[in-house]
């Protein structure tokens, strides 16, 4: 878009048209930045968390109104604040709450006052961080900063950005050789490159009055080609990159640093006394969670598996990348094997919250149901939850399969749905209702990603998932109703004559993908050889079978239950077993068991 150059002094229309031109330049190079990106570590993200960053404040830039700058900066602050995602991201929002706090009054900037913003945002950022490095995007920063500090007070706005460009891009290039990680890997720093590219936009707006038009992302690689990242996958310290927002009336930002720089490393405090973003690389995310609540009322947490991201980035050999919420129960060894990604939902005691199997674990989580009174609720993961980690993969993969919660009991496949159809990386995203829970969800995802590591295709895959579903069940113990009626999920009345009469009640799902009651089992003795053969009633005998089995916290009887269907079930190749999650857990209550079965084919038969 071409229009007139920008006037001598920079008014906040012109801003606002100079950081859009920007914005769409760093949107441009996403794919770049994630394959340069090995610093902090290299989980190849740095592009996509910047364009999502900045990308936030894009409907800000495009109204800025008639409000003086200060205001104007104040609002882009804050937004930028919000969206803040990754290492990089949380320094460019600090970077600008810098510079809005510089420009209180302004109406407008002179090269002058401009470079006394930019000071001070360079001075915010390097601030921010409990462990600066040079080398990293404070280097160009800084390099920018000193440069417009040293232009002649009368210059035009749009000469001193050119200038200080020039100097960025002098520092970007030196930090090949400044950090070892860089000069092994042979390339700049991703988020001080991605620094510069929002520079050179804005350079190119308000010298040339060319606006940076936003690219079409699908056509930036090809549809057939894998992102990889440029230096080697390395064992992590730290496993989550974990971000929350802190808000409170008087927050001690120094105080909060300096205890969270105890719970892991990469810590960078943006915001203000009053609202503040944190991020961090820490192994135990709800330790860090549990400390911010202290400062204020928490909101916006997340954790992303590094460890998963980066042998990601790094394995080409796979055709696309498999992805489920947490309502799916899944073996550790089988999510390490076949690198599946999560999204975590959300369990919520009262008024205290947290991120399912990140930040709560399966034995602390029936603990706290036995201990707390109040009954837990799970809420699903946002569309933004999703479109996080849809956007990440989809930078890096041409297609991501997501395998979600039947929707006849959640809206969890409406999020994801939502989330996809809103992800504007290079990958498709296909979203598939599992028309399962717990045990079965999970079957499925990890039958879509051994279909992955066995080199089928996209399209071969979605079939051969379509025919899985209709393979694979799921079956549920209940053995004490207190939890499903605490919950409302059950009448107090139902419990009442269940334990006059000695019946434990077993749930499956439907070909529809309900969940429901599938009978009532007599007795109390041999309660798990009567709810075995319950399950090999309702299995084929000529079919080669998978099984799986959840309990909660409950392993001796899991171990005789499996023993139990092995012996039953001669066709059985497998039952793996694992802890019971949430979403199930919280109706059923501790002692619940739930078996998985699937009918199995070799994904290569599908090809």
């Amino acid at each position: 878009m071409s229009v007139a150059s920008a006037p001598a002094p920079l008014d906040t229309r012109h801003l606002a048209r100079a950081l859009r031109s920007g914005i769409h330049r760093v949107i441009r190079e996403q794919e770049t930045l994630n394959r340069i990106n090995v610093f902090p570590v290299a989980d190849g993200d740095t592009g996509t968390n910047l364009c999502v960053s900045l990308g936030a404040a894009l409907d800000t830039l495009a109204r800025p109104g008639s409000e003086r700058l200060g205001a104007f900066l104040a609002r882009l602050a804050d937004v930028l604040l919000d969206s803040a995602r990754g290492n990089s991201g949380a320094i460019m929002a600090q970077f600008f709450q810098g510079m809005s706090d510089a420009t209180v009054d302004l109406p407008e900037f002179s090269a002058e006052s401009l470079a006394r913003a930019v000071e001070t945002g360079s001075r915010y950022a390097h601030d921010a961080l409990s462990n600066p490095r040079e080398g990293t995007i404070l280097s160009v920063m800084a390099a920018f900063s000193a440069s417009l500090g040293q232009q002649p007070p009368a210059i035009r706005v749009g000469d001193a950005i050119g200038a200080a460009t020039e100097a960025a891009r002098t520092a970007l290039a030196m930090t090949e050789t400044q950090l070892d990680v860089l000069r092994k890997a042979g390339v700049v720093d991703a988020g001080a490159k991605g620094f510069v590219v929002l520079v050179e936009g804005m350079a190119e707006y308000l010298i040339n009055g060319r606006e940076d038009e936003a690219p079409d992302l699908t056509r930036i690689v090809g549809p057939e080609e894998t992102i990889t990242t440029a230096g080697t996958a390395e064992a992590l310290a730290w496993r989550y990159c974990t971000e929350c927002i802190v808000t409170g009336p008087d927050i001690d930002r120094r105080k909060l640093r300096e205890r969270l720089a105890l719970l892991g490393d990469s810590l960078v405090l943006a915001g203000t006394k009053r609202k503040a973003k944190i991020h961090i690389h820490a192994n135990v995310p709800e330790q860090v969670f549990e400390l911010v609540r202290e400062y204020g009322e928490l909101s916006g947490q997340k954790a992303d598996d590094m460890h998963r991201q980066q042998h990601s980035t790094h394995d080409s050999a796979v055709r696309f990348a498999v992805i489920t919420d947490s309502a799916a129960d899944i073996p550790d060894e089988d999510m390490e094997r076949l690198d599946i990604h999560m999204v975590p939902c959300r369990v919520q005691f009262g008024e205290r919250g947290y991120l399912d199997k990140v930040g709560i674990t399966t034995e602390e989580f029936f603990a706290e149901l036995a201990r707390n009174p109040v009954a837990p609720t799970t809420s699903q993961p946002s569309p933004g939850d999703f479109r996080r980690q849809f956007q990440y993969l989809a930078s890096h993969f041409p297609d991501v399969i997501s395998i979600n919660l039947t929707s006849r009991v959640s809206g969890t496949l409406q999020a994801a749905l939502s989330a996809a159809s809103r992800t504007n990386a290079r990958g498709r995203v296909h979203v598939v209702n599992s028309q399962n829970a717990s045990l079965g969800q999970g079957q499925l995802a990890v039958y879509a990603a051994e279909c992955a590591a066995a080199g089928l295709d996209v399209d071969t895959t979605l079939r051969a998932l379509d025919e899985m579903i209709r393979r694979t069940r799921s079956f549920a113990l209940i053995r004490d109703l207190r939890y499903a009626v605490r919950g409302g999920r059950v009448p107090a009345s139902y419990k009442l004559v269940a334990d006059w009469l000695s019946l434990t009640p077993v749930l499956h799902t439907k070909p529809d993908g309900t969940l429901s009651a599938g009978g009532l089992l007599p007795g109390r003795r041999g309660q798990l050889d009567r709810f075995a053969r319950y399950v090999v009633r309702r299995c084929n005998p000529e079919a080669e079978l998978r099984l799986s089995l959840a309990h909660a916290v409950c392993a001796e009887d899991a171990g005789q239950l499996r023993d139990r269907l092995l012996e039953l079930l001669p066709n059985a190749r497998q039952c793996k077993m694992t802890g019971l999650g949430s979403a199930l857990g919280c109706h059923g209550g501790p002692r619940s068991l739930v078996v998985g079965v699937q009918e199995y084919r070799d994904p290569r038969s599908f090809s």
